[in-house]
């Protein structure tokens, strides 16, 4: 072999990172995803919902149907061998809408479904935002009235709580679309401008004042109807009588206080929700101190699933990130202690015992525990060493007493030890 050669199959191995804004999830980070998701498939349980899922890819236009041409620079989009422009999904809804509008005459109504997708969108990261992220997804479909917004601002209420948040911790800002366009009509405003003038809206808090008035003096808003639009979206008050959209949205709030929930909603005109297609009530969850981005946030969308797949129903959903959410958990130190758990650990004592070892080691996995051995012969110290790596709640110890149809049963935490029969071992571990 020449030096080159030699050199060329020597070369440093290249060093690998994740992409900017993905994530690598080590055991560790797998079982806090894990705990997570457990969390958010529970609470869906609980209130009947079903889980759901769809491709990660989809074709482009699914996308752009919904939200115009300009949402393609936040897209992993590209065209595939077969010439098809697709793109990784960002959000799930589109998805939903399209599978719903396919099958929805199979499913008795309302249909309550939920997914936890993994999500995609190249935007710049900031704190509580990644290219990335997994993202609980709960969805109605089917039923108009109000009942069917409480029950799923419920569900996040209820699924925040599961956490150990408590109503000192987050808040759910909770709007109405139905309200400002009355509110709107009342200024005079035109029907056409009021998708402007939410997006207007949507941005107040993160806006100079300057800017803001600006924008209303771009769409031809009079100085007294911005002041007034303003003035509702900071206090919630109406100088002149209330629009008639409002008797809805009281009742979704009398509706939250019997579920005994209503302290943790706000009613607060701020929240109208940047995408175009909410038509009803609209909310946004947020941690009290205000620190971090939007934990979940959702709506009404009565109008989505005829524009995708040209079925005319009624429907509600919102979605929960896990980073935020994990941020947030982080910052209330309620993350768990999440550690790697055994029922047992077979330590074999005496390595021509190994076969007897390996039919213990399946009878136990076949009776659900959760149980390892060594692989290969080693000293028992480091048997043991491994056991409690492991979380091993006890140590099944293979060794002179197995010809007496004994094995000894140490529990790591006390050191107790008892010599258990072998034909009552699986018994004795899952005693505890």
């Amino acid at each position: 072999m020449d030096d080159e050669l030699r050199v060329r199959n020597h070369q440093t191995p290249m060093s690998f990172q994740p992409l900017p804004g993905f994530r690598d999830f080590y055991p560790d980070d797998c079982a806090l995803r894990n705990y997570v998701f457990g969390k958010w498939r529970d609470a869906a349980r609980r209130y009947g919902f079903r889980e759901y899922d769809g491709p990660p890819l989809e074709p482009l236009e699914l996308y752009t149907v919904k939200s115009g041409d300009e949402i393609v620079g936040q897209l992993y989009n590209f065209t595939d061998k077969g010439k098809r422009a697709v793109s990784l999904r960002p959000e799930l809804t589109p998805t939903f809408a399209r599978m719903v509008g396919a099958r929805q005459r199979d499913y008795k109504k309302p249909m309550k479904w939920f997914a936890i997708p993994q999500l995609f969108r190249y935007e710049r990261q900031q704190r509580g935002r990644l290219r990335e992220h997994f993202q609980f997804n709960a969805d109605i479909v089917g039923e108009k009235d109000v009942a069917a917004d409480a029950e799923l601002v419920a569900l996040l209420v209820d699924l925040l709580r599961s956490f150990g948040l408590t109503h000192e911790d987050f808040v759910v800002r909770v709007s109405d679309r139905r309200v400002w366009s009355g509110f709107l009509r009342g200024l005079g405003i035109a029907e056409e401008q009021h998708p402007a003038v939410f997006g207007i809206v949507d941005k107040i808090e993160r806006d100079e004042p300057m800017v803001t008035q600006k924008k209303f003096d771009a769409l031809g808003v009079s100085a007294g109807a911005a002041s007034a639009i303003l003035k509702f979206a900071d206090t919630g008050t109406f100088e002149k009588e209330a629009p008639a959209e409002m008797a809805t949205l009281q009742r979704f709030f009398d509706l939250m206080a019997h579920k005994g929930l209503g302290d943790f909603l706000k009613f607060d005109p701020k929240i109208v929700r940047g995408l175009a297609y909410y038509t009803g009530i609209v909310f946004e969850a947020f941690d009290k101190k205000g620190e971090l981005r939007a934990i979940a946030g959702g709506g009404r969308y009565d109008n989505l699933l005829q524009l995708i797949s040209g079925v005319d129903m009624p429907a509600l959903g919102f979605g929960m990130g896990d980073v935020v959410l994990c941020e947030l958990l982080k910052e209330r130190n309620l993350l768990p202690k999440l550690e790697n758990r055994l029922d047992a650990y077979v330590v074999i004592a005496k390595e021509e015992l190994r076969p007897q070892a390996l039919k213990l080691v399946r009878e136990l996995r076949e009776a659900g525990l959760a149980c390892d051995y060594p692989l290969i012969g080693a000293k028992v110290g480091k048997q043991f060493e491994a056991a409690s790596a492991g979380g091993a709640k006890f140590a099944v110890v293979i060794g002179d007493e197995w010809a007496q149809g004994q094995a000894t049963v140490k529990t790591l935490a006390t050191r107790e030890e008892n010599k258990v029969e072998v034909a009552r071992l699986v018994e004795r571990l899952k005693q505890g």
